[in-house]
């Protein structure tokens, strides 16, 4: 290892793998599929390890290596299963995607409390993740892709193999359930 105030690889798993299986869980929203990628980060780490240079923390290190793995996995599995926006019009928010995309129903609801305020609200992160394991595995998967990770759209369409086209349309269904979502469990009034 480059950088002398990287930890030993032993103890990586109690400094680090609660906050890699978080990340991992936010994205993949499988407790066993989560594990299974913080393993292959913290395998793919150890035979790297040489390679960890201090430009960076050893904790950003890591995620950037199960940042790749979420990629991979998500890659894999759009291989053996093809996305579709048909999967997204069944469930708790058919009936508003199936309603037409310009009715007023739709419009936003004041919200009466501040974003920032919201988001400095533990609770609100609860709410915000149930809200998210709401949504079908492909939608949440193309959403933590692009709006969590920041992935480049170009990139998610080539990796998952879907247009630009179902790319957009699944990120506006994923946000406006989400938002619906949010009214309903979090912003709705008393």
């Amino acid at each position: 290892m480059n950088n002398p105030a990287a930890s030993h690889p032993e103890t990586w798993v109690d400094s680090h793998g609660d906050a890699l299986f978080r990340f991992a869980l936010a994205r993949v929203r499988k407790p066993e599929v989560a594990e299974d990628l913080v393993q292959e980060t913290l395998l793919a780490a150890l035979k790297g390890r040489r390679g960890f240079e201090s430009d960076s923390s050893e904790r950003t290190w890591l995620v950037g290596i199960l940042r790749h793995k979420i990629a991979d996995h998500f890659r894999k599995t759009s291989r053996e299963s093809p996305f579709t926006d048909l999967d997204f019009c069944s469930g708790e928010f058919a009936e508003k995607f199936n309603r037409g995309f310009w009715n007023h129903d739709l419009a936003p609801k004041d919200w009466g409390a501040s974003p920032e305020s919201a988001m400095e609200s533990g609770e609100f992160f609860q709410t915000l993740d149930s809200c998210l394991h709401k949504m079908p595995d492909r939608v949440a998967a193309v959403f933590a892709l692009r709006e969590m990770d920041e992935v480049p759209s170009v990139e998610i369409c080539k990796n998952l193999g879907i247009s630009e086209g179902n790319l957009w349309t699944m990120l506006h269904r994923a946000r406006m359930a989400l938002r619906e979502c949010l009214e309903r469990n979090w912003f709705s009034p008393a």
